[in-house]
This record gives structure tokens, sequence and C-alpha cells, in this order.
């Protein structure tokens, strides 16, 4: 079963501009699926290989020049992380043909692949970010034009209220999009599965990690902590490995599309402001099977409801920026006195401060962080609080209560 996937015209019209298109992500989120379905809707026949395979990725490594001619353009090339060799090849072909769309390329590893990229097909590559289902591509929402924003959302037809039992159900559930199958695997079958595959094949081929007993356990506190502020020394304690093994594992796991590290929002707006990241969870799925909240009902009601909420909020608005072949200027902003705004989005000379709280009923007193930003931000834009509301309304002048529905 195919689900429509918002960047399939983003991806076309890239194909149509640039010689290669990559599309990564972590495992499991479709890019094969996606790359497969528009392959076959084409315009003109496309082959596929998948260096998943014994032969073709042996081929690859050793003769390149060779299993690109036994494998001619246009053509898709699954996982191309396991032959960056094959990059370099590529610059030449393209650069002799000077063709659009010779070769769909996805690659899984992020940083690896993407130095590899950046050295051989700097301007002749187009690049898509994917991960899980959005709430828009789940549930066949109307397609908005343009990525999430509080001023936009207020514009555009209200969606289904999503009520925080629904949410939680696919907050514990993830994103994947296997999950909509008709014989989908159990959830902790999958997720035991994924992070065997991605222990064992991922990180290895990222980094020389003997210990995947240890890598695993700090994956698990690494998870425990999402939407915190991140103390790289009490983590690195606690998983019993030194803060320099501790920053490398934590870069493979940004790298690999496993985390997302949030950077503070400062421009000297004030001395006393901090500068620690925030930790995330790219599919709350994962982070729900790592710390043990299986059920939507006991994590609804447990002790990281709010911060599996948030985390929730986070990826879908990434997503939708993502989707349409945008990158989010995204931010928090907190002082050393706690003041805190969740989320600031950077646009058009602007910031849209955002909260995201788990309750139907948001109060006034929750926007302190807003109201104390304005006042050191003159250029500030709407504002609004993401909860399980409704239906959205207007909370004081300039912010607006929006359900988490409308990301």
């Amino acid at each position: 079963m195919y689900r429509h996937r918002i960047l399939e015209q983003r991806i076309l019209e890239s194909s149509r501009s640039f010689p290669v298109l990559l599309v990564t992500g972590p495992r499991q989120v479709g890019k094969t699926t996606l790359l497969q379905y528009l392959r076959e809707k084409g315009e003109q026949p496309r082959n596929y290989v998948s260096l998943d395979e014994f032969g073709p990725r042996t081929l690859a490594n050793e003769d390149p020049e060779l299993f690109l001619e036994r494998f001619q353009a246009p053509l898709v090339i699954d996982e191309i992380q396991y032959a960056p060799v094959l990059l370099e090849r590529i610059k030449v072909l393209v650069d002799r043909r000077r063709e659009p769309g010779l070769y769909w390329l996805t690659g899984s590893q992020h940083f690896p692949l993407m130095q590899g990229v950046s050295e051989s097909l700097a301007g002749r590559v187009a690049i898509i970010k994917l991960l899980g289902l959005s709430q828009e591509e789940e549930f066949q929402f109307p397609e908005r034009p343009l990525p999430f924003r509080p001023d936009r959302v207020l514009t555009c037809q209200p969606r289904p209220a999503m009520g925080a039992s629904s949410i939680f159900q696919r907050i514990t559930r993830g994103t994947f999009p296997i999950f909509l199958h008709e014989n989908a695997p159990p959830i902790h079958t999958f997720y035991g599965s994924y992070l065997q595959t991605y222990i064992e094949r991922d990180v290895r081929s990222m980094a020389n990690i003997s210990k995947l007993m240890a890598f695993e356990r700090f994956l698990k506190l690494a998870a425990a902590r999402i939407g915190q502020l991140l103390n790289l020394s009490e983590l690195a304690r606690d998983a019993e490995i030194s803060v320099s093994t501790a920053r490398e594992w934590l870069n493979i796991l940004e790298a690999g599309f496993q985390v997302l590290l949030l950077r503070p929002y400062f421009r000297n707006i004030s001395k006393r402001q901090i500068k620690t990241p925030k930790l995330y969870f790219l599919d709350t799925g994962l982070a729900c099977y790592l710390t043990g909240w299986r059920s939507p009902e006991v994590a609804m009601e447990g002790a990281m409801a709010g911060s599996l909420f948030e985390n929730y909020v986070v990826t879908e608005i990434i997503k939708s920026y993502w989707y349409r072949g945008l990158e989010p200027s995204i931010w928090f902003w907190r002082t050393k006195e706690k003041t805190e705004v969740d989320l600031l989005l950077e646009e058009d000379g602007r910031l849209f401060p955002i909260e995201i709280k788990l309750t139907m009923r948001p109060q006034k007193k929750m926007v302190k962080g807003i109201e104390a930003i304005r006042r050191r931000i003159p250029a500030m834009g709407q504002g609004c609080i993401i909860c399980p509301a409704e239906q959205r309304y207007p909370l004081t002048r300039d912010i607006e209560v929006v359900p988490v529905g409308e990301l």
C-alpha cells in the first residue's frame, strides 16, 4: 500500500533541473518506495539497482566504471553509502552528458554520505530529506503549499481536531509507513529489529564501535532526556563512558537521522542566555520503545508525557519544511533565570514564537516566555500555543491557540 508523500512533486521538479537527486534519511521511512513509485509513474524508463545486495555492492566498490556501464542511466541506486566510490565516477558521467535526471540515489547515513556528496557532486545534486509520515500524509489532509508558521495557519481551512489520546497513539507507535500496512508487525517487534539493524550495520560502518551494548545503553539514556537541555557530562557518567565518546556517539545519532539537537537562539539579546542545545528524537516511536512507554494510555499519563508531546510537535514542524524542500531556521530560547520559549521560527527577518503545551485549555500565564522575548526583540511575528485543543482561537492579541492537528 503506497501512501502519497508531499515530496513527490519536489523530487520530480528537482530531477528536471539537476543531473543527480539524493533522497536521504533513516532506514524504513520509505525512500526506496517513494522513488520506485515515481520511477513507475515517470515519463521515461529508469533502471534500478540496490547496493544492499552483495553482488552489485561488490562490483560497485571494485570496479565502479564497469558497474555504471552495466547499470545504465537513467538509474536509481539504492543505499549509495555502501559504495561511495561511485560518486566520483557519477560526477564524470554527468559532466560528460550534461542531462538532468540521470541518477536518483538513496542513502541512510547522513554524515559520511554528505561528505562524499559535497566533495564529488557539489552543484550537481539536489538533496531531499525524508522522515516518517507527517500528519498531512497519514491522514490525507488537503496539502498546504507552505510549511507551518503561526501566522500562516490562521489563513488556512481548519483541519479535524485530534485529541490527546489519538496523538499519543501516534507518538507511541511512531510514524514509519510500515505501521499503516494491513499486516503491520507488532510495534515492539519492529523497533527491536530496527534497533538491532541500525546498531549492527549503520553504526558500525560510521564508526569503529566495539561495545555495541554500551552504545545501546547510551541510546536509551539519551531517549530519556528528550526535550531537556543536554548535559553531556551527566549523560556520559550515566552511560559509563568518557565525555569525548559521548560526544562522538551523539554525533553519530545526529548524522544518522536518529536525533535532533535544537540549538538556542542568541543574537546578543541577553548576556545571561544559555547556549546548551536540547535533545529530541526524530521518531517518537523509537524514543518510546527505548524508554519503555509502550501503551498510549500509560504514556499520556506518565512522567514523560509533556516531553513526548513536545518532541512530536517539533518533528512535525520540521517535516513541514523538509517535505517542501526547505531547511527551517528553528531554535529555542531560554535564559539562566529559566525564562523560556519552546520554539522560535526565523523567517523574513522576523521571529515567530511557539509554545507547546499538553493541555486542552491553555492559560495566559503559559506565554510569559513569549512576552519576555517580545520586550527584547521588537520585530516579532505572530505567536501561538500548540496543544490538543479542539479548535483554534486567540489567547491574546498576537498569540493564537493552535490545535496540534493543524501541523
